[in-house]
């Protein structure tokens, strides 16, 4: 017979690539390497607004003299302030019209559910699947004969509504997470819906309404194609004011750069600034 070892053997130990510092060293290098890339058009984009126009198409290096050429010219040719002005009332107005709608209907499917939640859910978000171009026609037509054309209020209805699928989707996925015990016990203490609503429900997902209005504005701070279809001048906002330095000549490639940069650093400096309150927003209710 064959006698069997009393003693076990020794774990082998994890060494090399396979150990948990060199995976996270992995992981690190890739996902900078990753953010570099994806930053790198941004970057470039900066710095192609600081050359002249010469520059900017014979002279593609990093090493420059910087000049601040391009940005007068935008400024002499068009006012910023008007174009960004515009795009902060849109942006923000279409925001707080979605949330404002979104809300009591992210309730009612949550906590009211019926047969045809479901797939009321899934209709509002197939409708993101819809070309803007298949419907350009009749809301232009609609707009042009009740005058909403070139109007911030005509953006802010376009952009509420094409905001409004995923604002009712996430804000639902927030109260779904939502304790239905805190709302019962509100109930049996002679709450009203309303008061559920602006006390209870309210408080307790901020962070994900929070999260959820400020995708709303990204989203509509960037949107191009209605506001160079519903708009000329009185409404346009900063997609416009990118676009009109297109020309029959050309593209006047610093000029453009620097007017890029001037439409995207407000929403950049908003993005930086909220980030952390994005990210816990984007995960709340995620871990239990």
């Amino acid at each position: 017979m064959t006698t069997l070892s009393s003693k076990t053997a020794a774990p082998r130990s994890v060494s090399g690539w396979r150990s948990p510092q060199a995976k996270r060293a992995f992981l690190t290098i890739l996902g900078w390497s990753v953010a570099l890339v994806i930053f790198f058009p941004i970057f470039w984009m900066i710095l192609t607004g600081f050359k002249t126009e010469s520059a900017a198409i014979a002279d593609p290096t990093l090493i420059f003299s910087p000049t601040l050429e391009s940005y007068q010219e935008v400024q002499e040719r068009s006012g910023y302030a008007r174009f960004a002005l515009n795009s902060v009332a849109v942006a923000f107005g279409s925001t707080f019209l979605a949330l404002l709608i979104a809300i009591p209907s992210a309730y009612a499917m949550a906590f009211l559910p019926t047969k045809r939640t479901k797939g009321t859910l899934l209709w509002m978000l197939s409708t993101k699947m819809l070309p803007s171009v298949g419907v350009l026609v009749p809301i232009y037509l609609i707009f042009r004969d009740v005058g909403l054309l070139d109007t911030r209020t005509g953006l802010i209805i376009v952009y509420t509504l094409m905001n409004l699928p995923i604002v009712v989707w996430m804000l639902y996925t927030f109260f779904k997470d939502m304790p239905k015990d805190i709302l019962e016990a509100g109930r049996m203490d002679g709450a009203s819906t309303l008061q559920e609503v602006m006390f209870l429900l309210l408080p307790l997902t901020l962070p994900g309404i929070a999260s959820t209005g400020l995708l709303s504005v990204i989203l509509s701070w960037n949107e191009a194609f209605w506001s160079l279809n519903l708009t000329t001048s009185n409404a346009a906002p900063l997609t416009a004011y990118i676009a009109s330095f297109s020309s029959p000549e050309g593209l006047f490639w610093a000029k453009l750069s620097a007017a890029s940069t001037m439409a995207i650093a407000p929403i950049l400096i908003l993005g930086w600034m909220t980030q952390k309150q994005m990210v816990r927003g984007l995960t709340f209710g995620a871990v239990k």
